[in-house]
C-alpha cells in the first residue's frame, strides 16, 4: 500500500458564508414546518373536542369513515342474496 502525505483543506470565507446562509434556511424551514404542526393539532384538538361533546355516535362514525374513505355498501336482504340464485 502506497502511502502519501496528507492533503491540506483551506476554508476560505466563501464558503463559510455558503454554509451559513444554509443552515440559515434551514433553521427557518424546520421553524415553519414546526408552526404548521403546531397550528394543525389545535385545529385536531378543537375537532376532537366537538365531537366528544355534543355529537352522537352516527355523526362521529360518519366522519371517521369519510376521513379513512370507508364507504359501506348497504348488503341486499334475504336468503337468495347469501347463495347467488339459488333456492333451497
Amino acid at each position: 500500500m502506497l502511502r502519501r502525505k496528507p492533503t491540506r483543506l483551506e476554508l476560505k470565507l466563501d464558503d463559510i458564508e455558503e454554509f451559513e446562509s444554509i443552515r440559515k434556511d434551514l433553521e427557518s424551514r424546520k421553524k415553519q414546518r414546526e408552526e404548521a404542526e403546531v397550528a394543525a393539532a389545535g385545529e385536531e384538538a378543537a375537532a376532537a373536542a366537538a365531537i366528544a361533546l355534543g355529537a352522537d355516535p352516527k355523526s362521529r362514525e360518519q366522519m371517521i369513515g369519510d376521513r379513512i374513505g370507508y364507504k359501506p355498501q348497504p348488503k341486499a336482504g334475504g336468503r337468495a342474496a347469501h347463495f347467488g340464485t339459488f333456492e333451497f
